[in-house]
Order: C-alpha cells, then structure tokens, then sequence
C-alpha cells in the first residue's frame, strides 16, 4: 500500500486489471495486466495466510521451478498446511529491476489481505532476484532461498543482515558454477550452502532432498521470525 506519497509496487506497476479464477481448491490463478507486460501469479494456499513463499524463475521465467517442478511441489503441500505460495511468472524474464517490482508486487498483494511474513525463493537469475526482493522488503523478510542461483545481482547481499539465507547448487552445474552460490554467501556475510555433488542446474537429482529439506526450513523460519516479531 502506497504511504506518506511513496507508491506501492502494484501501483508502480500501472495496473490496468487484474483478473483472477480458483482453478481448485486451493488454487487460484491471476493474472495482472499492465502496460509494459502481463504479470501471471499462481496463488496456493489460504487467500488470508500470514505467511508466504514467493517463488521466482530463471532468467526466461517459468512457474514450475526447479528440481521437477519443485514450486508446484511446494505450492501444494505448504497450502494444505496453512502457508500460502505465490508463483510468479515475470511480465519482462531476465531484467533484473522489472523481475524485482514482480516479485514485490506479489507481496504488496498478499500484504493487502493478511501477508505479513515472506520467504523469497529463485532460482537461477531468480536468485538473485529473491536476495534483492528479501534486502526491498527488509524486516518482513523471514528468509532467503538462491536454487543454483547467479551471483550477479547480488551486490547488496550484505543489506539482508541477519536475514536468514539457504544456497543448494548442484556440484556438477555446467551453468552456473557451484562458486557462484559461495560467492553469494561471501557477499551476505553468512547463511547456508548445502552442495548436492553429482546435480546439475536443473537440480532434478536431488528433487526430494531439496523438496524434504525445504518442508522443514520454512515452516522453521518463519516460526523463528514471528518470535522476534511477537506475533
């Protein structure tokens, strides 16, 4: 919401319409229609949650992620409990500055209902994409999650400060190199790497070792953020 004559996202946005449908219990889909672009959501999970993952693509967008549709994985099995996943397909794929006001503007509308507490997640490009949105939204952040994530982009990593940060990049990723996801890690000052060996980008792998370890650490991240927070 726009404050003390500061634009929100969606209204930086110039949003001439949204138009959203339940595609099944517990789906929704919408999509926002703005000059420069459409910005499709897909919106797992109770319409009034508190908590919400935000989910981004590479650098040619995507809503699936992943680690065999990691984000749809998640969007589903979070939802049923009680957290709401957005899954973001960018108007503009791989301009950094847009892709950041898609992923804000996702928030602004999860804020609008009862958001209070994001995990930004990306993969690739996305990644760094999720660093900045998680410096943007500053200490409604609970957490950060780069997916074999570039380190371009990255530069303000430091600006998370406690934030918490979660890196998996895959030791064989051809792509992106496993040195990436460390030097996203030096730029912060601290977080997590966990190195999957034989994965590559795509990280299909280790899809239900991510996808395990991923239905621990938010829940636990956010549980962590609302105790700080008092709420």
């Amino acid at each position: 919401m726009s404050d003390g004559g500061v634009r929100s996202p969606l209204e930086l946005l110039d949003v001439m319409g949204i138009v959203e449908a339940e595609t099944s219990e517990g789906l929704r889909h919408l999509e926002v229609y703005c000059p420069d672009g459409l910005l499709t959501l897909l919106w797992h999970g109770p319409r009034d949650a508190t908590d919400v993952v935000v989910t981004l693509g590479g650098a040619i967008g995507g809503l699936l992620g992943p680690a065999r549709a990691l984000y749809l994985r998640l969007g589903e099995n979070l939802g049923e409990e009680g957290v709401a996943v957005m899954r973001v397909h960018y108007r503009r794929p791989g301009i950094i500055e847009r892709c950041l006001l898609d992923a804000a503007a996702a928030a602004d509308l999860a804020a609008r209902e009862q958001g209070r507490r994001f995990i930004f997640m990306g993969h690739s490009f996305g990644g760094a994409v999720a660093v900045q949105a998680g410096v943007a939204l500053g200490e409604h952040t609970a957490g950060v999650v780069g997916l074999a994530t570039q380190s371009a982009g990255c530069e303000n990593a430091a600006a998370l400060g406690g934030t918490p940060l979660l890196l998996m990049h895959g030791g064989q990723d051809q792509i992106l190199p496993v040195q990436a996801s460390e030097a996203v890690r030096a730029l912060a000052g601290g977080g997590e790497l966990v190195v999957y060996p034989e994965a590559d980008h795509g990280l299909a792998s280790v899809s239900d070792e991510i996808a395990t370890t991923l239905a621990e650490w938010i829940p636990a991240r956010f549980a962590e953020h609302a105790n700080r927070q008092g709420s």
